[in-house]
């Protein structure tokens, strides 16, 4: 059955997470409530700690929060068991993470065609080269990730992100460990993609200039939600 367009790609209602600390309850995320339309760019942005990363685990049902629900195309996240949410992740979501996640023995294209092959494509070897060759790293696709650059392992994986055809795409700082011109085309390519392929962005980072190319702000701040723009 088709989710109808007027469902939010993502929904938080009253969204929260507490820990415990040394014996006592930390709130690492009050409650937060808002949507995200299909094909909108959002930014989450706030100092180090200030919850973002948290937000955006709750929002891919990594985690799940302590009260509150998210919906994820439409679908209870707190109504699925752990793997029914790998599932939806694995139908709907692609990530990019500021450490790369790549697995360091496998090939640029092993690392692409994994969650495609986790996935059951028939075609995933095609796909994954299409990909390598649309980031530029047709030459470097038998090269083990660990004999990358940083650069190249980034652009591996949005190659990989982008070769499950995404409806949402979650990105983590992916300019944090990257210098700032290597991060620049990197980023340049991550809009460029996803421009192209009409998925909805949602981006985690810490640098204004790069959230002010985003539709619209989520500020957090010691994980208080902010109205953002």
């Amino acid at each position: 059955m088709t989710t109808p367009i007027n469902i939010p790609i993502l929904r938080a209602a009253g969204v929260a997470k507490q820990v415990t600390l040394n014996g006592a309850p930390l709130t690492i995320l009050h409650p937060a409530s808002f949507d995200i339309q299909r094909g909108e760019s959002v930014a989450i942005v706030g100092a180090s700690g200030s919850g973002k990363s948290t937000l955006l685990g709750l929002l891919a049902g990594l985690d799940l929060p302590s009260e509150g629900e998210v919906w994820l195309d439409g679908q209870a996240l707190g109504q699925l068991d752990e793997d029914g949410r790998a599932r939806l992740r694995g139908a709907l979501i692609g990530f990019v993470f500021q450490s790369f996640q790549l697995l360091p023995m496998l090939t640029a294209l092993e690392n692409v065609m994994l969650p495609l092959e986790l996935n059951g494509a028939a075609d995933a070897r095609m796909r994954a080269q299409h990909w390598l060759e649309r980031v530029g790293l047709a030459e470097r696709q038998r090269h083990r990730a660990q004999q990358l650059s940083g650069g190249e392992q980034q652009r591996v994986a949005i190659a990989r992100a982008f070769a499950v055809k995404p409806a949402l795409l979650l990105a983590d700082e992916p300019t944090g460990n990257l210098d700032a011109e290597t991060g620049a085309r990197v980023i340049e390519l991550l809009f460029e993609l996803n421009r192209e392929q009409g998925t909805t962005l949602v981006l985690v980072t810490h640098d204004a200039q790069l959230a002010g190319r985003c539709g619209r702000r989520l500020q957090l701040r010691a994980g208080h939600l902010e109205t953002g723009t």
